[in-house]
């Protein structure tokens, strides 16, 4: 089922100046409509962005209508400033950054449009990792210590940075240093700690097997009592990774108790309601051969894991919610956006 939005109920940007930038170019047309959709998730290096290109490939392949150019962003933060400079039409958030917008919380206090949301990507726990020696918790990054807790501008480094707060690791310097470059700036004596992942809580991504082979790489655990606080926090997401099924680290616990993050991609919700529905329905389309293409992307060939781990804080758009609908893989408990 299809339908145009048009330009009935748009939105501008145009409060969003101060916070990020200039407003859009007000055509007066909604957004997407010329079928045209820039996609962002991450830095070049990461998973998310070569994911964010094989499903760009998919969907160009296969359609006449929708042309998709997947391009690299600072991070879940800056993606709703792209959006909102109509700088991206679809760009992958997680489940901190989407809360920080319900709540209404700088830098989205005053956002002129709402973030809808459109499918899942995938869930990453996220830990902090060192070179330096005998380390093994967070506990022992200390007063001076040059740390990276993902990339300035990624709403995964607020997270990190929260969840060390507990750890009573204040007085370290805060760098900002790109996935792909951590290992390096370990070795040189430029980085005590930084940031890694597992996608899914199991996959290691290119840039992690990479720093693992550039340096003797640890892995630092949350205290127990840091962890039993973490739990009980709202705002916070703990996991448990089975570091067995995993080789090659300096030291690894064998569970790693760290924060995870689900991660999903958003539009506006003025996106174009015919190219956000001829997007969904191609990709589905092809989803089978997804996991051939990037291994990551293997559990988007099932149907019910394009909604899994939906955001209760904010609505799906409507095509998005039509189609799954549709699918018979919609879940009752998601809100849809006004139409």
């Amino acid at each position: 089922m299809k339908r145009s939005l048009g330009t009935a109920g748009l939105v501008g940007a145009a409060g969003l100046a101060g916070c990020f930038g200039d407003d859009g170019s007000g055509s007066g047309e909604a957004p997407g409509a010329d079928g045209g959709m820039v996609m962002t998730t991450s830095t070049q290096t990461t998973a998310a962005y070569t994911m964010s290109t094989v499903i760009a490939n998919v969907v160009n392949q296969n359609n006449d209508t929708v042309n998709v150019q997947a391009q690299p962003s600072e991070g879940t933060n800056a993606n709703i400033g792209r959006l909102a400079r109509d700088e991206s039409d679809i760009a992958y958030i997680q489940n901190w950054t989407a809360s920080k917008i319900a709540n209404e919380e700088e830098p989205f206090k005053n956002l002129d449009f709402q973030p809808v949301q459109a499918f899942h990507l995938y869930d990453l726990a996220w830990f902090m990792c060192s070179a330096n020696d005998g380390w093994t918790s967070v506990g022992d990054i200390g007063q001076g210590d040059r740390i990276s807790p993902t990339p300035s501008g990624s709403g995964t480094a607020e997270m990190l940075e929260y969840a060390l707060g507990f750890a009573e690791t204040d007085g370290y310097e805060r760098i900002s240093i790109g996935y792909g470059t951590q290992g390096s700036a370990m070795s040189e004596g430029r980085l005590d700690a930084g940031a890694g992942t597992f996608v899914n809580l199991a996959v290691e991504p290119s840039w992690l097997q990479q720093m693992k082979s550039t340096v003797d790489l640890r892995l630092l655990q949350f205290p127990s009592d840091v962890v039993s606080e973490l739990e009980e926090d709202p705002s916070v997401i703990m996991s448990e990774v089975d570091t067995t099924q995993f080789e090659g680290y300096g030291y690894a616990p064998d569970t790693l108790n760290t924060p995870a993050l689900a991660y999903n991609f958003v539009t506006r919700d003025d996106f174009d309601y015919d190219t956000l529905y001829t997007f969904l329905e191609t990709l589905w389309a092809n989803r089978d051969g997804l996991g051939e293409q990037n291994a990551l992307l293997g559990k988007m060939e099932n149907g019910e894991f394009w909604i899994k781990n939906g955001y209760e804080t904010l609505p799906f758009h409507p095509a998005a919610a039509d189609f799954y609908k549709e699918k018979g893989v919609w879940n009752d408990e998601y809100t849809v956006a006004e139409q």
